[in-house]
């Protein structure tokens, strides 16, 4: 969804509305010197807003939220209820380091080339882009208010984005056939 990975950390079950598929970006996680974790409110108004849920996510959501049910039920009292959507099989919230180490080992097992997780964000508002999401409405979800800033740090086509543009260019000289020069 593009969410920042202090975002994703900071997601709280009360910012996620599952019946009108919707959440609240409101709260981040993040550490400093990688040995400690800041809870804080978002960094500005516009980082704080309401986004719509996707299907895929939010399906992915109910489920994890039933996992985590199952979860709290089998540790009865060990459990500890953060109240963070993000969590380990005993409660504990994640941090940006365990999020990160987990999604490298996700990306390895599936045989994925290893990114940053900030790419990741950059690949969701790229293919937004590419796919016509006008650029106040990326810049929104992002949780921009400028929206120049939000395209020039966040979307980044590759050789395959502009493909059709090779395309357009083909039409210059009567759609010169394939090999032809």
């Amino acid at each position: 969804m593009g969410l920042r990975p202090a975002e994703v950390c900071g997601l709280r079950w009360e910012d996620v509305d599952l019946e009108n598929a919707t959440i609240v970006i409101a709260n981040t996680r993040t550490m400093m010197g990688n040995r400690y974790v800041v809870e804080k409110d978002t960094n500005s108004l516009a980082g704080e807003r309401d986004l719509p849920l996707p299907a895929l996510v939010l399906g992915a959501l109910k489920a994890f939220r039933a996992l985590q049910a199952e979860e709290r039920l089998a540790l009865g009292e060990a459990y500890t209820v953060s109240g963070y959507v993000l969590v380990h099989e005993a409660g504990d919230a994640f941090t940006i380091k365990q999020l990160r180490r987990r999604a490298y080992r996700l990306m390895e097992l599936l045989g994925l080339r290893r990114v940053r997780l900030y790419d990741a964000r950059s690949s969701c508002f790229t293919f937004l882009a590419n796919n016509g999401v006008p650029d106040h409405i990326l810049a929104r979800w992002a949780g921009h208010t400028n929206v120049k800033t939000a395209k020039r740090w966040y979307v980044k086509p590759d050789v395959e984005d502009l493909r059709g543009a090779a395309t357009t260019w083909d039409g210059l000289h009567g759609g010169a056939a394939e090999g032809q020069e």
